[in-house]
């Protein structure tokens, strides 16, 4: 039985490899006006596109209403975290923006684009974005490591006017934090009750640390551990983490010390992202937890357990970050609705109570859609989610005063709609037409 799991789990390599080659990419960029004859070109382009930019360089608000900057998103990566792939630079790291486009366009109506950089200090990556902000709306960063990540966000966000996000920091959090919500629900455990385990204290688990708290998690029940062991007050973090030092000095009030093994007993939650596995954690490691425990295993590609060795080994929830096993914690349920939302309302920022807030959306989400141990948040294809991750986004910022340009729900609702059914009506179009040509077989 394991052995055709395992097949089944590699199979998708194969078949990508073959969709890849034959559609040489996933995006392309087609025109969004009408052209019914060459003399539309002197409205569209000179002379007539004069006056347009005349008005913008008068008052540069007019960008959004004569330009579709307000609807796009630049997916930065200089290749140095991609997936569970480590460094593979940014040509190798492409195939993954360009999917993280599709996503952005298919599930939340937004214009992303593919920007891998070969620069890599953070100094460099700062200095790209803003220039390159001109043309874009908001900024994702995507696939950097730490602590590198956080400095140029931490840099980004606090000279910028536009929503500047890092994925793998906000976006894996949130989806996390979804999915802590429903299986809290599911136990019947208040939060500030839970006892969770963070493996592996980068980017990703420092953020998911950060919205527990905010969500009224006691810091004392996370434990944190990094390749050396359990984060304790005790331990020398280097300077250049202020993140991961925090998180040390305030976590893990029992001062356990030691390894995964000694963190895990008793505990409601383990949330890896560390190393992928499998293997990475041991089933005996995973019976140590309470009777009705959660197993988050996210890395990438490959879990650090499988969920079926970790349900049998005595978890109630199992999830990981694959679209082939039940419980994807993906963070395509979040950045297209949070960008969508946050792009509509013109938010200058993206703030961690808008992410706290799209969680619980998420969840309150699945629970109408049947929360079980099987199905903690919903699936891709659930067309109301990026919505309402819009809708909760767009609130948060007029709440907050960050929005440049607020409006009632009920309009923000009707444009999330309008742009997301728009966006999945063009491929559908494309594809019955055979402009999009159907894939071989595999």
């Amino acid at each position: 039985m394991d052995d055709k799991k395992l097949e089944n789990a590699s199979r998708p390599y194969e078949i990508s490899t073959k969709l890849h080659k034959f559609y040489r990419g996933k995006m392309e960029v087609i025109p969004r006006c009408t052209i019914r004859d060459l003399n539309d070109f002197s409205y569209w382009y000179t002379p007539g596109v004069a006056q347009p930019c005349r008005e913008i360089h008068a008052d540069p608000s007019m960008a959004d209403i004569y330009t579709n900057r307000s609807n796009t998103v630049a997916v930065v990566s200089d290749g140095t975290r991609v997936l569970g792939l480590g460094n593979i630079g940014p040509l190798a790291g492409l195939p993954v923006m360009e999917g993280k486009a599709l996503l952005f366009k298919y599930l939340g109506g937004v214009d992303a684009f593919p920007l891998c950089i070969n620069v890599h200090s953070s100094e460099e990556i700062v200095n790209f974005v803003k220039a390159v902000t001109p043309s874009f709306g908001g900024i994702n960063l995507e696939d950097i490591e730490t602590p590198k990540c956080f400095h140029i966000l931490d840099s980004l966000r606090n000279s910028m006017d536009i929503p500047v996000w890092h994925d793998d920091r906000q976006g894996t959090a949130t989806i996390i934090l979804a999915g802590i919500f429903s299986s809290l629900k599911l136990m019947d455990i208040p939060i500030e009750n839970a006892k969770f385990v963070l493996s592996g204290a980068g980017a990703s688990n420092l953020a998911v640390a950060d919205l527990l708290e905010i969500s009224g998690a006691d810091p004392g029940n996370i434990i944190l551990l990094d390749s050396k062991g359990i984060l304790t007050k005790d331990r020398k973090i280097p300077d250049d983490n202020p993140y991961k030092q925090k998180w040390a000095r305030i976590s893990n009030s029992s001062n356990l010390k030691g390894t995964l093994e000694h963190a895990l007993s008793g505990a409601d939650f383990l949330i890896a992202l560390s190393t992928p596995g499998p293997d990475v954690i041991k089933p005996n490691e995973v019976s140590l937890m309470a009777k009705k425990s959660a197993v988050f295993a996210c890395a990438n590609p490959v879990p650090e357990i499988w969920p079926w060795i970790a349900h049998d080994a005595g978890a109630f929830i199992t999830a990981t970050g694959r679209s082939d096993f039940a419980n994807q914690l993906n963070n395509s349920l979040v950045f297209p609705g949070m960008f969508r939302g946050a792009l509509d309302v013109g938010t200058k920022r993206i703030t961690d109570s808008m992410c706290v807030k799209a969680a619980q959306v998420i969840s309150d989400r699945t629970e109408e859609l049947g929360l079980s141990p099987e199905f903690i948040v919903p699936d891709m294809g659930d067309p109301e989610t990026p919505i309402r991750v819009a809708l909760s986004a767009a609130k948060e910022s007029m709440r907050l005063g960050l929005a440049s340009h607020p409006d009632t729900l009920e309009n923000l609702e009707k444009r999330a709609r309008e742009q997301i059914t728009h966006a999945r009506n063009t491929v559908k179009t494309l594809m019955e037409t055979n402009i999009i040509p159907p894939p071989p077989e595999y």
